[in-house]
């Protein structure tokens, strides 16, 4: 079976995440990253848990100051997306990137709404509202990204461009090189515009939203698409395929628009709840409770390994290992037990992350633990801490339960390699005195 799936399926899968597109959205997506949690961090300090503290912070006026930090790093993660995977995917095309990126920002906005209805009906035009600039907005800027970094790099391939004479400035030969695909790709999302905003009454975007992101988000938010994506990631790895950067590059968009949908949610001033249409699978459910200390939740491996391990190379591995795995680190022993293309180990590295995400959702949708709103940590932030940052003590307490289910789920599988490789060194240990003797 393995064999058979090296051969058939792997190649399709690799062939799949090395298309140009996926590349793109993975490595576009990680440039929202650095905003988004320096934003965690005002965020954090605009809702202190301490209400001295808060209430003191208001008085001064310095809470509207650090909300006005968060709005403004938080708020326009999908101009970010759009920016990063057009800029990527011209990039891997061998095009100047940053041409086409400033295309598909254009684009980004001209297909969003820029007029807003209030209360009393009066009708306020020429804005850029946060909501598409945000979650709502973010598979919009996916789509628009790859759209315009596939266009732009067309024209530039088929040499349809301005080309300026020797010794023009770089910088002005890049812009004039532009100027017809942006002419092309600008026009042909105006009309688009014409076509919604005169013939449906809406937008390019909010028909997005509609039709592809809400239904997408749904489906990531079942348990069943939750238990999908939790087994996916291990599964990939245990044939030696990086399951957590694809599944993470994939899944993403999706994950980040959660979380800002339920941050939207707490700012409106409501109750984050399923009720109120809070999602529980976001980016944190899978960072902070499926990836946490590895992919396939090694913490409990590693931990038999270093308190239980008879034999000498599995009990310094584990030593080994210890410290990086505080820092979601685990490649270590996933390559140097290993865990790749073990079948001994292959049943809980696999099972591990779907026991985690069904304990995780049933905590969430009962209410036993809190929903995600916007907080996110670096992907190496320690486990509990992490989980404390997100989610508050209930997170980092569920945090702990999950790692000592871990411990208990690897035990029976690694006793088994342990005891097979102790007697290994032991036979080997008696050879090498019957050589000496």
């Amino acid at each position: 079976m393995g064999e058979w799936f090296n051969k058939n399926v792997i190649p399709k899968i690799l062939a799949f995440v090395n298309t140009k597109a996926v590349q793109a959205i993975k490595d576009g997506m990680v440039y929202t990253m650095p905003l988004l949690i320096v934003g965690s961090i005002f965020l954090i300090l605009a809702n202190l848990p301490i209400k001295a503290a808060a209430d003191a912070l208001a008085n001064a006026g310095i809470t509207n100051i650090f909300n006005q930090a968060y709005g403004a790093t938080f708020s326009i993660s999908a101009i970010i997306a759009v920016v990063g995977i057009s800029y990527t995917y011209a990039k891997l095309e061998g095009q100047e990137p940053l041409s086409g990126a400033m295309i598909a920002l254009a684009v980004f906005f001209l297909l969003q709404p820029s007029s807003i209805t209030s209360e009393n009906g009066d009708v306020v035009g020429n804005i850029i509202q946060k909501d598409w600039t945000a979650g709502k907005g973010m598979i919009g800027a996916i789509l628009i990204g790859l759209i315009v970094g596939w266009a732009y790099s067309w024209f530039l391939k088929k040499n349809i461009k301005i080309k300026m004479p020797e010794g023009v400035p770089t910088g002005v030969a890049n812009a004039f090189s532009g100027l017809i695909p942006a002419v092309v790709i600008v026009v042909t999302a105006t009309i688009i515009h014409g076509i919604f905003s005169i013939g449906l009454h809406t937008t390019a975007i909010e028909l997005i939203y509609k039709v592809i992101q809400i239904p997408l988000q749904g489906m990531t938010d079942s348990l069943g698409g939750a238990i999908l994506m939790c087994f996916a990631g291990p599964f990939l790895w245990i044939f030696g395929v990086h399951g957590s950067t694809i599944v993470g590059g994939i899944m993403s968009g999706l994950l980040q628009a959660n979380s800002l949908e339920n941050q939207a949610i707490l700012d409106k001033g409501m109750e984050l709840t399923v009720a109120n249409g809070g999602h529980i699978v976001t980016a944190q459910f899978y960072d902070q409770f499926i990836n946490v200390t590895g992919a396939g939740l090694t913490i409990g491996l590693v931990i038999y390994l270093v308190a239980f391990a008879k034999s000498k190379q599995l009990k310094t591995l584990g030593n080994l290992e210890l410290v990086p795995a505080l820092f979601n680190i685990n490649e270590p022993i996933l390559f140097g037990l290993p865990v790749v293309m073990n079948p001994m180990l292959a049943v809980p590295f696999i099972a591990m992350p779907v026991i985690s995400c069904v304990i995780q959702y049933a905590a969430l949708a009962t209410g036993l633990c809190p929903l995600y709103g916007g907080v996110m940590v670096p992907w190496t932030c320690p486990p509990i801490i992490s989980g404390f940052l997100v989610g508050g003590w209930r997170s980092a307490l569920l945090q702990l339960v999950i790692f000592i289910i871990s411990f208990f789920v690897y035990m029976p599988f690694v006793r088994r390699l342990d005891k097979d490789a102790l007697i290994a060194e032991q036979n080997a240990a008696t050879n090498a005195d019957d050589d000496d003797w």
